[in-house]
């Protein structure tokens, strides 16, 4: 076990990690007791985020707030937001604080004591809570869903409790099921069929998206992806749900086809599904490996993000991490709307050349041609692009007789 003084957190080579009690962890501006239980350091960026949607809301609010935690742990999240979100003292704020384990609220208690805000301490079953906040009609404008595990239970009263525009930042840990290591779960939780991908990251976020689009439309309601990101082990989505559903957004539900013989990238709205085509197989061999229903539409606001990172700025590093700061550059820099991703070491193994082609000049290659090209924001070593395979390694065979 490594012991790190500064976090007083001792870190296991598992990825469990228990906390010592006689020690306070700093983050932010935040200082308190992790007490007994699970807490991961490595989690910052998914915090630093949470603080600055809070705070972006605080910003722009016309009216009275309620942000949710709903499984506080030592309440880190609730106390980030009441000392570094709430930056329009003439809105009135709540923080609902909630964990389900009674035996933690005291340790709450203590690290949240003195906020100058109102907060609510509860020790409920999430779904429970959720349930009464909409029976009592106690909507929230934020909740932060912060779950082991899959979700997927908790999103239909997540989006019935929250206010019109409000904003669900839900993460999910579940990573087998997406990603198409377990096919069976993928049905039973999201209703779809998970194939595995060499964009695996992003195939999960989507396939994650399009449950809880789905969710949102059988209320009437829209859904609006802020970022989504993954860092392979918990997979994360900020979304804005409308009052409506947006006329359009019925055709960024789809598929998404891969032939693993030859690598051809296939996209269908389920809207206009039809037949699929011959890939690139020579021999006719080939065979679509679908996965989906998925959202096919764009995974992030960039002039949203675009406005975190200039608050990010603003903050410094003591509030919110470099690690943090450069996520949100690469989210902003790739809106995603494209979801045909390749690797390039994939690239290069089709093409037998000893290395990937560099991505950066491979992104400029593209664009010359006229296709979109990015380098992916959600998967390092990857770019997006509407090219299909034969242009695109025709581009990558280019690149490498000029010797770029």
């Amino acid at each position: 076990m490594l012991w790190t003084p500064h976090s007083a957190v001792w870190t296991a080579a598992g990825g469990t990690l228990l906390t010592s009690t006689d020690h306070h962890y700093r983050e932010g501006l935040a200082e308190l007791s992790l007490g007994p239980g699970f807490f991961r350091p490595e989690s910052r960026p998914a915090r630093d985020l949470s603080v600055l949607l809070a705070r972006y809301q605080s910003i722009h609010a016309m009216r009275s707030l309620r942000w949710l935690d709903l499984m506080a742990g030592c309440g880190i999240r609730a106390l980030r937001w009441g000392l570094e979100a709430l930056v329009n003292p003439s809105i009135e704020t709540v923080l609902w604080i909630n964990d389900g384990d009674p035996d933690r609220l005291p340790l709450i208690q203590a690290n949240v004591q003195g906020l100058g805000c109102a907060t609510r301490l509860t020790a409920d079953a999430a779904d429970r809570l959720l349930h009464r906040a909409i029976v009592e009609r106690h909507w929230f404008d934020f909740i932060d869903l912060d779950a082991f595990g899959a979700p997927g239970g908790l999103i239909q009263p997540a989006l019935q409790a929250l206010r019109f525009d409000g904003l669900l930042f839900l993460a999910s840990t579940d990573g087998r099921s997406p990603t198409g290591h377990d096919r069976v779960g993928a049905i039973r939780s999201l209703g779809a069929a998970a194939r595995a991908h060499p964009s695996s990251w992003e195939m999960a976020l989507r396939q994650q998206i399009g449950l809880v689009a789905r969710q949102a439309w059988m209320l009437g309601r829209g859904l609006e992806p802020l970022f989504s990101f993954s860092e392979g082990r918990t997979f994360r989505l900020a979304l804005r749900l409308r009052r409506q559903i947006p006329a359009g957004d019925e055709q960024k539900l789809g598929l998404v086809a891969r032939c693993e013989r030859c690598g051809a990238q296939r996209v269908q709205p389920l809207l206009k599904l039809s037949g699929w085509p011959a890939c690139h197989c020579t021999d006719g061999q080939g065979r679509w490996s679908i996965s989906g229903p998925l959202w096919i539409g764009a995974l992030q606001e960039a002039p949203l993000l675009q406005q975190l990172i200039a608050d990010a700025q603003q903050l410094g590093r003591q509030q919110i991490s470099p690690s943090t700061l450069r996520l949100l550059q690469r989210l902003q820099a790739d809106p995603g709307a494209c979801p045909t991703v390749w690797s390039t070491d994939e690239l290069a193994r089709r093409l037998g050349i000893g290395g990937p082609p560099a991505l950066g000049q491979l992104v400029q290659a593209l664009q010359a041609e006229g296709y979109c090209g990015s380098a992916s924001g959600v998967m390092p070593g990857q770019v997006r692009t509407d090219a299909e395979l034969p242009q695109l390694l025709q581009i990558c065979t280019s690149l490498r007789v000029e010797g770029i």
